[in-house]
């Protein structure tokens, strides 16, 4: 285990998922401090949202869990921990491309493809967050994709060149840390404001489909603090959908 400005880094050449991995480390007693990163070349079976298969060639990308202990979080905000790994990673990339989003809740975007993905497990204790798992699935420098994914895109394609994947997981972990250190003293309001910034679709009428598979037109109001997103559909309807009850057309 190496530090780097107060983050802790492990590194294994090949897991069946980071996520899984740091869960079995917590399982057996294993000290996981506040915060460490656990990184991987290789995961024989990277996980997605819905339980869906993440796509990652050898070596060629950024796939990670941070394990951190927040535990000033409420059960019910645990949606800020989703909203600053989103931003951290929107952030970065932007420094590299323009047209960087966060298609809700956590997904990261390049226009209409998708360049990252975040999977999120918390351990809650009472009313407060004990352990959370964050991992990160970013698409670096991957040139050619062939699983059924849609609208899969990597850095590397979007600009013409490899990117350092080292430069720029310590990137995403210098603005992680940074919003992190505020969420500790109960602070999120404009950690909030700039995932707003950054939504994808922020503004305008769009496509959506719900769980039945209905399609309708609505428009972003906001997410709330709970994760929920808040749409106005074209009769002027407001309501509020939680994570899997709806889907964008794209």
């Amino acid at each position: 285990m190496t530090e780097v400005d107060g983050v802790r880094y492990m590194h294994r050449c090949e897991v069946t998922s980071t996520n899984t991995y740091a869960k079995e480390l917590l399982a057996a007693g294993v000290d996981l401090p506040d915060v460490t990163v656990l990184t991987a070349d290789f995961q024989t079976g990277g996980r997605g949202q819905r339980g869906n298969s993440w796509e990652s060639e050898r070596g060629q990308n950024l796939t990670f869990s941070l394990v951190c202990h927040p535990s000033r979080v409420a059960a019910h905000h645990q949606f800020v921990l989703s909203q600053a790994i989103a931003v951290a990673v929107s952030q970065t990339l932007t420094e590299y491309v323009d047209g960087i989003s966060v298609k809700w809740p956590n997904d990261i975007y390049w226009h209409d493809r998708k360049l990252c993905g975040i999977l999120i497990e918390c351990n809650l204790v009472g009313s407060a967050v004990a352990d959370c798992i964050i991992g990160v699935g970013l698409n670096v420098n991957q040139t050619v994709f062939v699983s059924d994914a849609p609208n899969p895109v990597s850095l590397a394609q979007i600009i013409g060149m490899t990117v350092n994947r080292d430069v720029l997981l310590q990137a995403v972990m210098s603005r992680f840390m940074s919003l992190y250190a505020v969420l500790r003293q109960g602070g999120a309001e404009a950690l909030q404001a700039e995932y707003m910034r950054l939504l994808y679709r922020r503004t305008g009428m769009y496509r959506y489909r719900s769980r039945d598979g209905v399609e309708f037109m609505a428009e972003t109001v906001g997410v709330e603090p709970t994760g929920h997103l808040v749409l106005r559909h074209a009769d002027g309807e407001v309501r509020h959908y939680e994570f899997k009850e709806i889907s964008f057309v794209i």
